[in-house]
Parts: structure tokens; sequence; C-alpha cells
């Protein structure tokens, strides 16, 4: 933690410093194990976060150890999450199996769409990383007018709609997407 805070006075930008260490409760643990440490320095003040591994050091240094499997782990179980509140994951109303297997399947094939559509379709744009919800609510769920002549389909978005420019790019970059073979 000095070093980072002895970083932080000296830059005045935020500081983080890796470490690795063995460690050993006085009661609970019945021997050493390896910590991996990240002591960082804000403007708000320390941010120490500490990691507890058996993983070997040569493998998974101190900052790797927490930026990627740490830190990813919470970004999975955010996406987990998004699927359950986002599109109805969570729900098994009924009372039978294959009814609720069904709706967890729509579930997941939705999720699989919006990613689909959030790597194509937004890649670039101020939505690259978007959760499904904002999706949905600012690019899914919109009302237009759709007129069907013999040649061509139009869609007319509402002068109001606020994200009419985002709308366009995302269109525009799904229509440049690798066409899906089945």
């Amino acid at each position: 933690m000095r070093q980072a805070k002895q970083q932080w006075k000296q830059t005045g930008q935020p500081a983080r410093v890796f470490t690795a260490f063995a460690y050993r409760t006085r009661k609970s643990w019945s021997r050493k194990r390896r910590v991996g440490g990240q002591a960082e320095v804000l403007e708000k003040g320390e941010h120490p976060r500490f990691v507890v591994t058996a993983l070997p050091e040569a493998v998974w240094p101190a900052q790797k150890l927490y930026e990627e499997l740490y830190c990813g782990r919470g970004e999975r179980e955010n996406r987990i999450q998004e699927q359950q509140l986002s599109l109805f994951a969570d729900r098994t109303s009924t009372a039978f199996l294959r009814s609720n297997q069904l709706r967890r399947y729509f579930s997941a094939g939705a999720y699989l769409l919006l990613q689909a559509l959030r790597r194509w379709g937004l890649a670039g744009t101020e939505m690259a990383r978007a959760q499904c919800q904002t999706i949905r609510r600012k690019l899914l769920q919109i009302g237009a007018q759709i007129r069907i002549t013999v040649r061509k389909v139009w869609v007319s978005l509402a002068e109001g709609y606020p994200y009419a420019a985002l709308f366009t790019q995302f269109y525009a970059h799904l229509q440049r997407a690798p066409a899906m073979r089945c």
C-alpha cells in the first residue's frame, strides 16, 4: 500500500501495485496459503483487495490472478445475472419440467441473439458493451410504421425517436455482418 500511495502522490493518478505472499490465520486455517493482493490508491482513498488461491505463482502471477481470473469471474457472473433479470431466465412458473425447460431455452436463445447483435451490430458504437435490457429498450422496443410493397419493405421510425442515428448505424453494421449458415 505504501508503494501505491507513493505512486499516487508523485503522479496524482490512480495507482495500483500487485503482490503475492503466504499467509496463515491464527485459528481457522490449517496451513499457510497463497494470497494475491492488489493495493490501489484513488482520489477517494485506499482500496485494497485480496484473493486466496492454491494456483501456482508461475502460472498465475498476482496481477494476472486478480485482473484475469478474479475480475473475469465477476464479469461472467454479471452476464448470468443479466440473462436472469433482463431475459427472464429465472422464471419457472409452471409445474411441468418441459414447459420450464422450454422457457429457459427461449431465454438462452434470446441471449445468444442479443450477443450477436452486440458483436456485429453495435461494434464501434457507444452501446458496444450495453446490457441486454438497454439494447431491448433503446433499439428493439420502438414504435415504427411498416409498409410493404411488391418490391420493398419500408420501416419508418417516429420523428421523435432519440436513437435514430444509432439505429441507422446499427442497421448498417448488421447488413455487413457475415451470413449465418445453418
